[in-house]
């Protein structure tokens, strides 16, 4: 320790308000405790927000998993947000805009770190897109982290590496500080739209490769999908301003990759279902969770007709989920297609 009384003193712990006690922001809240921020966690239901201040646990979510002692937590969102540093948003994307537009004027003038993967239905605005329209703000205060991030592994602190996109790079590195651990690596981006369109866009590809499964077909098909699902991600975010290069790192080959192959990944298990025969009500109950998937497949599609990109992949999914098609009948379609000279 240093004893030079000129020596600038530490940086005080960043204060952090992570609003949405589901899996990932609980398990968010957990890597930002661990890297010494303090964290206030907001839950809609006091009696979960009493279960992480007493037993340290939020067993709904994540188990046995005790949260650190750096994460309170509360039902009121004022107390949340009150004196933070950052806000991190931690909400299923579809209600983010009606809690945005409720908290507004509570927010205060600090970044806001998006966690939600998805497109709005009706508008056709990716995570940082609609936080800044929501929430009124500029698009450099918001920031994307993204990346191969099952909060499952997260939560039992497996090794894991994220993606922090913001247009304005000091900001980028506020929230990098605040989340980087020994086992939680962050890297930076300034490609805010390549690394949103690749996070909700491999919901989609996710729900498509688990079909392929659970229709019976095996790793050959599997990857083909996970393979044409990623050409079509990398037509649409370059087509909106995104950079290629996104699409083969983190937020891109990696996020896929994890989401595409792991029991964890709940786009990823409804898609089995659906093969199997499941119809897509009893299947989103029996995954018990959001599948961001589901809703944004028909939002990405028209968000790409828009632009002049085509999507076949995602419009069978879209199909599929809509009753129109079977998985079975969706990969026979796709493998139908006219032969191409610039791949899938």
């Amino acid at each position: 320790m240093s004893t030079d009384p000129t020596a600038a003193p530490a940086p005080a712990p960043a204060r952090v308000a992570v609003l949405g006690a589901g899996a990932w922001g609980s398990a968010f809240a957990l890597v930002l405790a661990d890297a010494g921020s303090q964290v206030v966690l907001w839950s809609r239901r006091e009696e979960v927000a009493e279960e992480v201040r007493t037993r340290r646990t939020n067993a709904a979510y994540l188990g046995d998993v005790r949260l650190p002692a750096g994460v309170d937590a509360t039902s009121d969102v004022a107390a949340a947000v009150d004196g933070a540093d950052l806000v991190v948003l931690a909400l299923p994307l579809q209600r983010l805009r009606e809690h945005l537009d409720a908290w507004r004027p509570l927010l205060p003038p600090v970044p806001l770190v998006q966690l939600a993967k998805g497109v709005e239905t009706g508008t056709g605005r990716f995570g940082c897109e609609l936080v800044a329209e929501a929430a009124g703000v500029p698009p450099e205060r918001v920031v994307a982290v993204s990346g191969p991030n099952l909060a499952g592994e997260i939560a039992r602190r497996d090794p894991a590496t994220t993606v922090v996109a913001c247009r304005d790079e000091a900001v980028a590195h506020r929230v990098a500080d605040a989340c980087s651990s020994a086992v939680f690596r962050p890297y930076l981006s300034d490609d805010v739209i390549g690394v949103d369109v690749a996070g909700a866009v491999k919901n989609v590809v996710a729900l498509a490769v688990g079909m392929t499964e659970g229709a019976g077909h095996g790793a050959n098909a599997r990857a083909s999908i996970l393979t044409r699902g990623l050409a079509e991600t990398m037509r649409l975010g370059v087509a909106l301003g995104g950079r290629a290069t996104t699409f083969a790192g983190l937020a891109g080959v990696g996020d896929l990759v994890a989401t595409c192959g792991s029991p964890l990944s709940r786009n990823h298990r409804v898609g089995l279902a659906l093969g199997r025969g499941t119809p897509l009500a009893q299947a989103l109950r029996e995954v018990g969770a959001t599948a961001e998937g589901v809703t944004s497949a028909p939002a990405v599609l028209e968000r790409a007709r828009a632009a002049g990109v085509e999507m076949p992949l995602t419009a069978e999914v879209v199909d599929v989920v809509a009753g129109r098609r079977t998985p079975r009948d969706a990969a026979a379609r796709l493998l139908s297609r006219s032969r191409t000279l610039d791949g899938p």
